[in-house]
């Protein structure tokens, strides 16, 4: 199968390795407002807190594991003799521990942190508080988890869309379809004549989209649906 191959990925993957999703239906995250943990106003205002916030998260993903959904992607890709590209809205690493090197985290790393000052960006394990110092600059005060918040700009969209204009085949797997710019992958990709195919746990409100929609859980579609296509 040489087609090129784009892949993108929602909280739905991760959810089945026991991370928690972006939003509650009650509209919090993990007891947080959204306001109050993922954007720069928030941080600004209560640094304490939002670092508070990423560190126990950080430490969520010591005890999760990936998938069989993260498996037969990181398997497809290295079996794949096209060009491949794996786009995942998601900030833990579950896609990187299974094996996945054509990646592109457009929302950030959670494992990463970014200087404020210098804008150095730096691998982190440990908690991270409001008065680290840089190792860069040796300045304090000026470490943020290196995530995309609302209002910001995701990372990597000029490759994201290069490959979206020049794929075969898209795939989307266990997002909601509400978030933009991800929302908008399917009508690019389409554009660019590609057949698109949403894996998901329910139907969404972007289903017609797509020329072929599966339900179910992703560590059941995901593997079914990759091995098919050979």
């Amino acid at each position: 199968m040489s087609i090129n191959v784009v892949v993108l990925t929602g909280a739905g993957i991760s959810a089945e390795s026991g991370l928690g999703t972006f939003r509650a239906a009650d509209g919090l995250w993990e007891a947080h407002r959204i306001e109050d943990v993922a954007t720069p106003e928030a941080f600004m205002r209560n640094p304490g807190l939002v670092h508070d916030f990423y560190n126990a998260r950080r430490r969520q993903l010591r005890d999760v594991e990936p998938n069989a959904a993260h498996w037969a992607l990181a398997e497809f890709e290295k079996a794949h003799d096209g060009d491949f590209l794996l786009i995942t809205q998601n900030v833990d690493d579950l896609h990187k521990r299974a094996g996945s090197r054509q990646l592109a985290s457009m929302h950030g790393d959670l494992l990463s942190m970014r200087c404020l000052a210098c804008d150095t960006v730096a691998k982190i394990q440990e908690d991270l508080s409001a008065a680290a110092v840089c190792q860069s600059c040796n300045q304090s005060g000026v470490l943020r988890p290196d995530i995309v918040w609302f209002g910001e700009m995701p990372y990597h969209l000029s490759p994201i869309h290069d490959a979206l204009s020049c794929c075969g085949l898209f795939v989307a797997i266990g997002t909601s379809g509400n978030v933009y710019p991800a929302a908008g992958f399917v009508q690019t990709a389409k554009a660019a004549g590609a057949r698109c195919i949403e894996l998901n746990l329910e139907k969404t409100s972007g289903e017609h989209f797509f020329d072929d929609s599966r339900y179910g859980p992703a560590s059941k579609t995901v593997p079914g649906f990759f091995d098919s296509l050979y």
